[in-house]
């Protein structure tokens, strides 16, 4: 079993490079979507995503309960949890403990039996943003991602579609 963490700017890379990695491992590989459509172009970006990763997946959407679709969809094939941040922004809009649910996904991801290639982006590179929420957001995205990191066995950072090997 591996923990995977690809990490990188918007457009980067990420998802191309995550999905190579889980068409490594055996068994057919389960697409584990956070994002909902709730426009126009979400609707676009996705149907982007599903046309380069073709139809040999398993799509599971999950915008909040992330940690029991994993738990749920282990001992099968490996799964590719596209994207972090976005499950986050969900977890946080939702109102729910976002601290509490990536302590809990940081505590799962050592016991599955299948890989899981997890993507996040890196927002705290840029400007400080200059309202509150953003600042928050960016906040609580950094410490998920040091948390996941640690739990991780490999973290990549993607830029320009050239992955990097942190761990």
């Amino acid at each position: 079993m591996a923990v995977i963490l690809i990490t990188g700017g918007a457009r980067s890379g990420k998802s191309k490079r995550a999905e190579t990695r889980v068409r490594a491992f055996p068994g057919q590989p389960v697409y584990v979507a956070t994002a909902e459509a709730l426009d126009a172009e979400m609707e676009q970006r996705i149907a982007g995503h599903r046309a380069r990763r073709g139809t040999d997946w398993i799509e599971r959407e999950v915008p909040l309960d992330l940690v029991p679709a994993l738990v749920a969809s282990d001992g099968g094939g490996p799964r590719l949890v596209d994207c972090l941040t976005l499950w986050l922004s969900n977890l946080m809009h939702a109102g729910r403990d976002w601290e509490r649910e990536v302590t809990e996904l940081a505590n799962a991801l050592p016991r599955l039996k299948s890989a899981v290639v997890l993507v996040t982006n890196e927002v705290g590179l840029g400007i400080v943003p200059d309202n509150a929420l953003a600042r928050s957001y960016r906040d609580a995205a950094g410490i998920m991602n040091q948390i996941i990191a640690a739990v991780a066995d490999e973290v990549e950072f993607v830029v320009a579609g050239l992955p990097m090997k942190l761990k």
